[in-house]
């Protein structure tokens, strides 16, 4: 048993009092774990674009003060009543949606939509009391998607942690706990590309070039990538995309130039963008007869969209992911094999680290567009 078990920790943590503002680093206590709760401790945590765009208040109610953070590799510390699978030093990454095990959706190999643990922006405590276990002189501090991995301590629901092989390095594997995990399920889970296949795909950020290393390592010949901005292209090679298409320089819908390229079509497409036009055409891009198109970008709620249903009948396949269909605990020990065995490369999606202290620093160089991942160690 861990010596602070039971105990209230004091810790550093970056905390977000208003929208948009920079991180304030400050001492915050960490409540013990309740029911079904483990406390860990980050080692290493990264920044995804939900983590900006809830920071910055986009499009819903503002939540703070809130300690933002979700993709993070970290060590058990404690655990609450009731959990199993889980003890002391145990290596694992926290995960912004989870896995009861016992819901309908858990039990079924075709989905991985947790009904107790799926994503949840708008909550700010625990499922167990309606608690935050973070605080500030007896304020409470808001979580985030049940993570809050921007503090050298956080309290998660069991089934939103994932345990990994301890050999595998939690400064590159953090970023599977997000982005990259979705990009490359939505390939190797759902798209599931035959050997020799074409692939698009569309929005070339780090969720987009996830996809492309799933359609690299599942063998396509070619891997289309498509982007407004042709900067992100020379940077795509390296996750095995082939040709590039920028539809400003095309006076024609971009599908119609994708079908005269592959000769009627590609077989599978992954659309990573959100942007309605683009899942359009990511699906009418696909070859009729077999051509399969993935969605994973996440649109506006008022967004419809449309096409001919004779682009259907057609026998072209449309379909959704949600976390590249990745059941959090049972599946991602295996991706994390991925990169220990040398299949998938991760190192490539790393392109800044910053100590804690400059964390504000990692919001920064997203906010300009600048990198794909920016490792947050809470080591040094």
């Amino acid at each position: 048993m861990s010596i602070t078990a039971g105990l209230v920790i004091r810790c550093k943590a970056a905390v977000a009092w208003e929208a948009g503002k920079p991180l304030v680093i400050q001492q915050v206590e960490v409540a013990p774990p309740q029911a079904m709760e483990v406390r860990i401790k980050i080692k290493y945590t990264s920044l995804c674009h939900t983590d900006l765009y809830f920071w910055e208040a986009k499009g819903q109610s503002p939540l703070f003060p809130r300690i933002f953070g979700h993709e993070a590799g970290g060590i058990v510390e404690s655990v609450g009543e009731g959990v199993t699978g889980l003890e002391v030093g145990d290596h694992v990454l926290t995960v912004f949606t989870g896995e009861c095990g016992e819901c309908s959706h858990c039990k079924s190999e075709e989905s991985n939509l947790c009904n107790l643990l799926r994503i949840n922006t708008d909550r700010g405590v625990m499922l167990s009391d309606g608690k935050s276990r973070f605080s500030i002189n007896g304020t409470p501090i808001n979580h985030f998607v049940g993570t809050s991995t921007f503090s050298e301590y956080t309290v998660v629901h069991s089934g939103c942690l994932a345990k990994i092989n301890p050999l595998a390095p939690l400064n590159k594997v953090c970023v599977l706990s997000c982005g990259i995990s979705t990009g490359l399920g939505a390939t190797l889970n759902v798209a599931k590309p035959k050997k020799g296949a074409s692939v698009a795909i569309f929005g070339l950020g780090a969720v987009g070039l996830a996809a492309a290393e799933g359609a690299r390592i599942a063998g396509a010949s070619r891997i289309i990538g498509v982007d407004v901005n042709p900067r992100k292209f020379e940077e795509a090679k390296k996750f095995g995309v082939t040709e590039f298409v920028n539809p400003k320089d095309y006076d024609k819908p971009v599908q119609e130039v994708i079908a005269e390229m592959t000769n009627g079509g590609v077989d599978r497409s992954v659309e990573c963008t959100g942007n309605i036009s683009a899942m359009i055409s990511a699906f009418e891009c696909v070859h009729d007869g077999w051509g399969a198109a993935v969605l994973v970008g996440v649109p506006s709620k008022e967004a419809m969209f449309m096409t001919r249903p004779i682009n259907v009948l057609n026998e072209r396949t449309l379909k959704g992911t949600f976390f590249g269909n990745y059941k959090p605990r049972t599946d991602l020990p295996s991706v994390v094999d991925m990169y220990m065995n040398k299949k998938l490369e991760l190192d490539k999606f790393i392109t800044h680290q910053v100590p804690f202290s400059e964390i504000n620093k990692a919001f920064e160089l997203m906010v300009k567009g600048e990198g794909l991942r920016c490792i947050i160690s809470l080591e040094d």
